[in-house]
């Protein structure tokens, strides 16, 4: 490794810095894999991001892509796998204590990773089964947000947060079935992009969640978010963002279910709307009509959850909260859930189309900074989680894709968060517009206090 190099700036380089690092010959991919685990067994113990690191078969990788020295977009990066994913020779838990079964191969999404070069170097937590926007649970314990150990990362990808915003990888998978990419994104400070439903594979199911469920990744910066993106998605997302003219956005603050919205929450939008006016763009009120948006999702979310839940080798080894809602899914009829997926087919025709035609709709992502550890227990979970993250989930009925992204920090330092929505296949105007506020606001530069 180049003696002039920080690794405290090493850690931060983001999967683009580290990438030009490897191809200048400044480091080489051994050396970023070992100073990726001194880092994640410096910080790990205090922020319990990851649940598995795979030592030895990331350090053979990192060795072949050294030998390689080819051009592939990720040949060398670290990245780290969320706990719900297939990784071969790996059992993943799913948040839970059932004793599940050694993975035979990659799933797709992983092996597009590897194909492109990339380096496994573990897996990370989420709450059983990814139900919750936070990530506890009585197995695994607590993962703790980087800016504030005494508050949650979201979820259900918060490992995988952590993990980023940490400086632990550079990037790492997430999935999000009412907003598991966007929610740990906004308590992180980090960027993340649910894409269109069926961008991403899912393999080796074809949907989760009766349709709900996207994959995607979390990583500091919209260039790092596009170029990993372009790989998952074999080149359906460029990793180039597009020129943007002048657009027509519409913000709004109503969520399907009326929520208030946190002083700090409200400040933060009403900043991002004065940068997107100083822009050029067109900002008007507009709120969406939901209609039936948010009782097809609880009813998906509920059956999805009862599936997952009898897939485990030992359903009994989750919490009572996971079986309370696995059990109101299993009294969902097949017929309602056909209504309920019917429901969801309306709000996508409706809200393919934004309020007054806008290009882009701006919302809170979260309704309040990130929450205590520990804040959200027992068997009310859900209902008091729906006050926290009511902003999200209608994005996953209707399958269109939306991006959190940071808009500055509360008084006592919580990352605070907008998202972007658009029409249906609107990833690249999305990230294209991300890109101008990180320009503007230089969000991705904080780094937390650790």
């Amino acid at each position: 490794m180049d003696h002039d190099l920080d690794p405290e700036e090493v850690a931060y380089a983001g999967v683009l810095g580290q990438r030009e690092l490897l191809r200048s010959g400044r480091l080489t991919a051994v050396e970023l894999l070992d100073l990726c685990l001194a880092r994640i067994d410096r910080l790990d113990g205090r922020l319990n991001a990851f649940r598995t690191l795979f030592r030895e078969t990331a350090r053979a990788e990192a060795e072949a892509a050294d030998a390689a020295g080819d051009d592939r977009p990720l040949l060398g990066i670290p990245v780290a796998v969320k706990d719900n994913v297939a990784v071969a020779g790996h059992a993943p838990g799913m948040g839970t204590g059932s004793p599940e079964p050694v993975a035979g191969r990659d799933a797709e999404l992983v092996r597009r990773l590897r194909a492109a070069g990339a380096v496994i170097v573990g897996t990370t937590h989420l709450p059983e089964l990814a139900l919750w926007p936070f990530t506890e649970s009585q197995t695994w314990g607590a993962t703790r947000n980087p800016w504030n150990l005494d508050h949650t990362t979201g979820g259900s990808s918060g490992g995988s947060a952590a993990a980023v915003a940490a400086g632990m990888v550079a990037a790492a998978t997430a999935s999000d079935g009412g907003g598991s990419i966007r929610i740990p994104a906004a308590s992180c400070g980090l960027v993340g992009l649910k894409p269109q439903r069926g961008k991403v594979p899912l393999a080796p199911d074809t949907e989760h969640w009766h349709g709900l469920s996207a994959a995607g990744i979390l990583t500091r910066t919209v260039a790092d978010q596009a170029h990993v993106l372009s790989v998952l998605t074999d080149g359906q997302i460029p990793a180039a963002a597009g020129e943007l003219g002048t657009l027509r956005i519409a913000w709004s603050v109503k969520a399907p279910v009326p929520t208030p919205v946190h002083p700090a929450v409200r400040g933060a939008l009403d900043g991002t709307l004065a940068v997107l006016r100083s822009l050029g763009h067109t900002v008007e009120h507009g709120d969406p009509a939901y209609g039936k948006a948010q009782p097809s999702f609880l009813i998906r979310y509920g059956r999805g959850a009862r599936d997952d839940l009898v897939r485990l080798v030992d359903p009994s080894r989750t919490e009572p909260r996971t079986r309370a809602v696995a059990k109101v899914g299993a009294r969902t009829s097949d017929a309602l859930l056909a209504r309920a997926r019917r429901w969801g087919d309306e709000a996508a025709a409706r809200l393919a189309t934004l309020p007054g035609g806008a290009d882009v709709l701006v919302t809170p992502t979260l309704a309040a900074p990130p929450i205590r550890i520990g804040a959200l227990t027992g068997l009310g979970t859900l209902a008091k989680a729906g006050r926290v993250v009511p902003f999200t989930p209608a994005w996953n009925v209707t399958g269109q894709p939306a991006i959190s992204v940071p808009a500055g920090r509360s008084a006592e330092g919580l990352p605070l968060a907008v998202q972007l929505v658009g029409p249906p296949d609107s990833e690249q105007l999305l990230l294209a517009l991300a890109a101008q506020l990180e320009q503007a606001t230089a969000f991705s530069s904080a780094r937390p206090p650790l």
